[in-house]
């Protein structure tokens, strides 16, 4: 993969342009259940962006809606839309917005096991027609040199080298954004760390664009330069990350900051959510 330009940042005092946009979703599974609410979000080019919130909340959902994994599991996009680099992507194939830059890294790695790592990660270059697959796989191995030890099935690796495994082939793609999902979920505090440490290099080396669904919060917002903060299908708290991890409620509900029992902003009579649309 060629290296393409630093994170966007702030230039001029502007901030960067958005490459994803969010606006004002609902979703519905079976035709019935309503699970977002009138969602938006948006995600600059070359930042990452952390998106928080409990169990239930509709991270993953979100994060399926814009893939267009929803149609997989009978849910579907009624109102609202997504674009992505200004073109509306809601309701197009999941294999066209794969094309189109985008590639989702889902909850529990979801690699083959029956393949080995060189074949996983060439499942995720399906897409691709030029002759540089090797190439990339090389540069797969040397930001993960222990999958490059790794000659067995996929099955066998650990936990950590999984999660590795599945951003490697999130690579593979040339996403412009990845979705990421539950990057922690199952690892050990140290591995924890060395993945975030990873996500933080490809997005500062490659500047790859990046959604990120975490429940560790902390972990999230310190790699990140702006956050959402949902419940029950909607967001109810955003800004920028340093700000998040310094706000008291964010604290209280993600951080652990005032004792081990988990409050909902539902119950805040105090908090006041700024209007996103009209």
């Amino acid at each position: 993969m060629s290296e393409t330009a630093a994170p966007a940042s702030t230039v001029r005092g502007m901030p960067p342009a958005p490459l994803l946009e969010v606006k004002n979703i609902e979703v519905v599974y079976n035709e019935v259940i309503l699970v977002l609410r009138g969602l938006s979000l948006s995600v600059p080019k070359g930042e990452i962006v952390a998106l928080l919130g409990a169990n239930g909340a509709g991270k993953s959902t979100t994060l399926k809606a814009i893939s267009g994994l929803l149609r997989t599991e009978e849910g579907e996009v009624t109102r609202g839309e997504i674009l992505f680099d200004g073109e509306r992507i809601d309701g197009i194939v999941p294999d066209r917005i794969v094309r189109r830059g985008i590639f989702q890294v889902m909850e529990g790695r979801r690699i083959v096991s029956d393949m080995t790592c060189i074949e996983n990660l060439r499942l995720g270059a399906f897409t691709r027609t030029d002759g540089d697959v090797r190439r990339d796989i090389d540069m797969v191995f040397d930001y993960f040199p222990r999958l490059r030890e790794r000659t067995g099935l996929a099955g066998y690796l650990s936990g950590g080298e999984q999660q590795m495994l599945a951003i490697g082939r999130a690579l593979m793609a040339r996403p412009r954004l990845i979705l990421m999902d539950e990057p922690s979920m199952g690892l050990s505090p140290l591995l924890v760390k060395e993945v975030f440490g990873i996500i933080r290099r490809l997005n500062r080396d490659l500047g790859i664009t990046i959604l990120l669904v975490e429940q560790n919060a902390r972990m999230a917002l310190s790699v990140a330069s702006y956050g959402y903060v949902m419940e029950q299908g909607k967001v109810v708290l955003d800004g920028a990350a340093a700000a998040l991890a310094e706000n008291e409620d964010v604290k209280e509900f993600y951080l652990g900051g005032h004792g081990a029992e988990r409050k909902s902003f539902r119950n805040l009579k105090s908090y006041k959510r700024r209007k996103r649309w009209l």
